[in-house]
């Protein structure tokens, strides 16, 4: 393997976090007094942002209510991410043997950026060099901003990375960060629409994503 670091997306690639997602987004918009979404829609919501959830859950990002909806989601996450969330099967010993071989990992998502350190610290403790979530001093996936950060904090270049995520977003991040991307298949999206945004790698179990960056 000559790839030195891989760089993970949190949310439907490390951890399956759709039910607390989901229960937080449906907290916000009955705080609102709006009408509560389903799993199924919140998973289609998903991946650029909290922000942008909510515009898609509340139903029109000009809404008078979309920045009390924001506010509510951030309360009510903040006290309940860790309610059903877990990691997916095979990834705590996936991580553990990339660590093994001397691989540096991160972790690059469009989390708010206390859930995403919060997290990292609970599920993959010692497993993440570094943790960059939502930050307003960075423009979110898919711009390359917070990839870029993760590697210049690591001291790898784009040669010597691969970025691991489940959706269309992550691919055309890695794309515009100059880097390899390995689409994880058992997330929120489906391989479809991984194929659709370019990926060039897919993987649909941990341990074949361990065989693809093994001859990467």
């Amino acid at each position: 393997m000559r790839i030195r670091a891989v760089l993970w997306d949190l949310d439907g690639t490390l951890l399956d976090t759709l039910d607390d997602l989901a229960a937080s987004t449906n907290a916000a918009l009955a705080a609102c007094g709006l009408p509560p979404r389903t799993r199924e829609e919140v998973r289609a919501f998903v991946g650029n942002g909290v922000r942008k959830l909510i515009e898609r859950a509340v139903g029109d990002a000009q809404h008078p209510q979309v920045q009390q909806a924001y506010d509510a989601f951030v309360a009510h996450y903040a006290a309940h991410s860790r309610d059903a969330t877990r990691p997916y099967d095979g990834i705590p010993q996936l991580l553990a043997a990339l660590k093994e071989r001397g691989v540096l990992q991160g972790v690059v998502s469009n989390k708010i950026d206390f859930a995403v350190r919060e997290l990292c610290g609970v599920y993959f403790p010692g497993m993440m060099e570094v943790a960059v979530g939502d930050d307003p001093s960075r423009r979110r996936k898919p711009a390359p901003d917070s990839v870029l950060e993760a590697m210049r904090r690591l001291g790898v270049t784009p040669e010597e990375t691969v970025y691991v995520g489940d959706s269309d977003v992550d691919v055309i991040t890695a794309a515009n960060a100059g880097v390899c991307c390995v689409a994880a298949a058992w997330g929120f999206r489906d391989e479809e629409c991984l194929t659709a945004a370019g990926a060039a790698h897919i993987a649909h179990t941990p341990q074949e994503l361990d065989d693809i960056l093994t001859a990467l």
